[in-house]
């Protein structure tokens, strides 16, 4: 097992230097190691065009704007932390399941767009995926936050990675649950709670709505919904829904992440498992639990 974290600080700042009309290519060529992560989809990936729809640094604009916060990324060593974090929880999670396959994970690190509103506001300047194996995807703007919790989010994706890898759980979109991702997030912040504490362990989006019973009653009637064009909604809230042409099922925004915690606290509370120990456990076997147990209840 390998874990490349792609140099991409040298790349962004000799794209966000460039000419105009050279930019896109030297995007493509630095997205190109990475663009194993797209191999699910049908066709040919425009890889620019993914960038800018993740909210990537934009090559059209801002360009000082950019280059001052590719600067703060570098100074607080954005790169090798996360490279340490993750070679330190991939020794945790195996020491816990020491059978699992680890795979080969490629990372790739990118500045984010500061004139994206959605981004800076209700994602709180960062987004982020370690759903498909071997791949993990970092979208930061260095807010403090942000800065702080680099190694978190790292960890957090990583748990994704390896509970969807070869021998794990399988991820089919035709019959995947609400519950299944919301369980899946409830972990990877545990995981990252575990080995970070709980001040930067949490996802940020969660933690507002971490003990509102209202939240949870709503996330919890739609653990059953299927099909992945429905999920944003339940698990990101209405604003990213709105944000992707989904339709709005009446959360704020995180309501997924502070209910998977609120159910995975539970379901390790009576199992006595740690995170780490919990990476495969099924999501169906995690929600029964909790809902069994007092302290997922509402108003505990």
């Amino acid at each position: 097992m390998t874990i490349t974290v792609l140099d991409t600080y040298p790349a962004m700042r000799r794209i966000l230097r460039a000419p105009r009309v050279e930019r896109p290519a030297l995007l493509d060529a630095m997205l190109r190691p990475a663009a194993g992560m797209y191999r699910y989809f049908p066709g040919e990936v425009d890889l620019v065009a993914m960038h800018r729809m993740g909210s990537g640094f934009p090559i059209d604009r801002d360009e000082d704007r950019c280059l001052e916060a590719l600067e703060a990324l570098r100074e607080a060593d954005a790169w090798g932390r996360i490279e340490r974090a993750l070679h330190d929880a991939v020794a945790v999670q195996l020491d816990a399941t020491p059978d699992i396959t680890v795979p080969d994970l490629t990372v790739l690190i990118v500045l984010g767009d500061p004139g994206d509103e959605h981004f800076l506001g209700p994602s709180l300047g960062m987004t982020a995926n370690g759903s498909v194996s071997g791949y993990i995807f970092l979208n930061f703007w260095p807010y403090p936050e942000n800065l702080a919790r680099l190694e978190a989010t790292a960890v957090h994706e990583l748990n994704h990675n390896l509970r969807y890898s070869r021998g794990g759980v399988v991820w089919n979109p035709a019959t995947v649950t609400v519950g299944e991702q919301v369980v899946s997030e409830g972990l990877a912040d545990a995981f990252a709670r575990q080995l970070y504490g709980d001040e930067l362990g949490y996802a940020r989006v969660g933690v507002p709505h971490l003990h509102d019973d209202a939240v949870f009653d709503k996330v919890v009637s739609g653990l059953e919904v299927t099909g992945m064009q429905n999920f944003t909604a339940w698990v990101h809230g209405d604003a990213h829904a709105i944000r992707y042409g989904a339709t709005p099922v009446g959360l704020p925004t995180g309501a997924g992440y502070a209910v998977g915690n609120r159910l995975v606290d539970a379901y390790l509370a009576a199992t006595g498992r740690t995170a780490a120990q919990a990476l495969l456990a099924d999501s169906r076997e995690v929600i029964d639990t909790a809902l069994s147990s007092r302290s997922a209840a509402p108003g505990r």
